[in-house]
C-alpha cells in the first residue's frame, strides 16, 4: 500500500514553500510578535489570492475541491514558515462544515470561507485539555451561553465553530462573532494570537452531532500533525546549519559526538512523524475505517518529534538560544501552541490505546 503524496501535492508544496519562502519565515513572525495586529493582513490577502483557503472547499461552492494530500501539505507549510495568519484555523472549520453541515449551511459558509470573506476558528477549549470532555457551553432555543479560551486566531475570525455539551457529549455550532465579545488572551505563542470569546445569548445553528464532533477531531488531529512536520523540520534544518558554523575549542561544534547524535534524534524522530502523518493523511483522505488510529498515533508522534526537536534547539544554540533576539523561541513557542491545538498528547495517547484494543479485539 502506497501512502505517499499524490504529483498534485508534491507540486503544490514545492509552489507554497518557494511562496512562503518570499513572503513569511521567522522575520516576518517578529515582526508579529512585536506588532499587535491579529494576524499579518497583507500575507492573508496574498495567500486568499492564491487560493489556499479554498482547497478543501467542493467546486459547487466556489472551491477548488482539492483532497486531504493537498491540505496536509498547506499545514506544513504555514508551519515551516511561521506564518501568522489565520489559514489553518479556517481551513479546521470548512473541515467541520465539509463533515456535518447541511446542504444549505454548507452553501451559506463555504464560498465565504473559500473567498476569504469570512475567516473561521474552532472554539472548544475551556480549561481542559481534552477536546472530548463535557463543555460548559450550552445551547438553548437556538443561542449560545458560555465562554471559549484560548481559541487560537479568535482575534482575527469572523465565524466559530463551538463545541456545546450534549447528553451524548460535545457538539458543534456555528456561530457569527460580531455578536460575540472577543478579547485578547497572552499565551506561549506571540505570532499566532489567542482569544476568549464570551458568548451571551449569541444566535448559532447546530452542526451535526456529537458523533461529527469526534470526526473533524480526527481529521484535525492529521492536519496539526502536519504543522508539526514543517515547524519541526525548520527547527532542526536551523540547528544543523548552527552547528556547522559555530566554533568551539577550536572546531565547529557539529563534529561533537553529542551534538551530532542530538541532530541524529532530530531527524529520526522527524522521520517516524512523517511515516504515520502520511499514515494519517491516506486514511483522511481514503475515508478509511483505521483513521482513529491512524490520526492518534500520528498526533502523538508528531508531538513528540516537535517537543524535542524545539527544546534541543535551544539547547544546542547554548546561551544565545534562550535570548529574545534570536528565532529559537518562535519554534518552542509553536511547539505550545500545537500541542494544545485539538486536546493534549496525553488524550491522544488515550484514543490510540482504544483504538488499538478496538482493532485487536476486531481481528481476535
Amino acid at each position: 500500500m502506497d501512502f505517499d503524496l499524490s504529483d498534485d501535492a508534491k507540486t503544490l508544496k514545492d509552489a507554497a514553500r518557494k511562496f512562503l519562502e518570499a513572503e513569511a519565515g521567522p522575520a516576518v513572525a517578529r515582526k508579529a510578535m512585536e506588532g499587535d495586529a491579529p494576524h499579518n493582513a497583507d500575507l492573508w490577502a496574498k495567500i486568499v489570492e492564491q487560493g489556499w483557503p479554498a482547497a478543501r472547499v467542493p467546486e459547487a461552492h466556489g472551491g477548488l475541491g482539492l483532497g486531504a494530500d493537498e491540505a496536509c501539505v498547506l499545514a506544513e507549510e504555514i508551519g515551516r514558515s511561521l506564518a501568522p495568519v489565520p489559514l489553518l484555523s479556517t481551513m479546521a472549520a470548512i473541515e467541520a462544515i465539509l463533515v456535518a453541515g447541511t446542504a444549505a449551511q454548507q452553501a451559506t459558509w463555504l464560498p465565504a470561507l473559500a473567498s476569504g470573506e469570512a475567516i473561521g476558528c474552532i472554539a472548544w477549549a475551556e480549561g481542559a485539555n481534552s477536546p472530548a470532555a463535557k463543555p460548559g457551553t450550552k445551547l438553548l432555543s437556538g443561542k449560545l451561553h458560555g465562554a471559549k479560551s484560548p481559541v487560537a486566531d479568535g482575534r482575527s475570525a469572523t465565524l466559530a465553530i463551538v463545541t456545546y455539551a450534549t447528553d451524548d457529549g460535545p457538539a458543534m455550532a456555528i456561530a457569527e462573532l460580531a455578536a460575540a465579545t472577543v478579547t485578547p488572551v497572552e499565551s506561549l505563542d506571540l505570532v499566532r494570537r489567542a482569544a476568549r470569546i464570551s458568548f451571551e445569548a449569541v444566535p448559532a445553528e447546530p452542526l451535526g452531532t456529537a458523533a461529527d464532533w469526534t470526526s473533524v477531531t480526527e481529521r484535525l488531529a492529521v492536519l496539526h500533525a502536519w504543522e508539526a512536520l514543517g515547524t519541526a523540520a525548520a527547527a532542526m534544518e536551523m540547528t544543523l546549519s548552527y552547528a556547522k558554523e559555530r566554533q568551539a575549542f577550536g572546531l565547529r561544534i557539529g563534529r561533537y559526538q553529542a551534538v551530532k547524535h542530538k541532530l541524529a534524534d532530530m531527524y529520526i524522530k522527524g522521520e517516524l512523524a512523517r511515516a504515520h502523518a502520511l499514515h494519517g493523511c491516506w486514511a483522511w483522505g481514503s475515508g478509511a475505517a483505521e483513521l482513529a488510529q491512524a490520526a492518534a498515533a500520528a498526533r502523538v508522534a508528531s508531538l513528540d518529534a516537535l517537543r524535542f526537536t524545539a527544546e534541543e534547539a535551544v539547547q544546542l544554540h547554548g546561551g544565545i538560544g534562550f535570548t529574545w533576539e534570536h528565532d529559537c523561541q518562535f519554534y518552542y513557542r509553536r511547539n505550545r501552541q500545537i500541542a494544545s491545538a485539538i486536546g493534549s498528547r496525553s488524550h491522544w495517547a488515550d484514543r490510540l490505546v482504544r483504538a488499538l484494543e478496538l482493532r485487536n479485539r476486531a481481528a481476535a
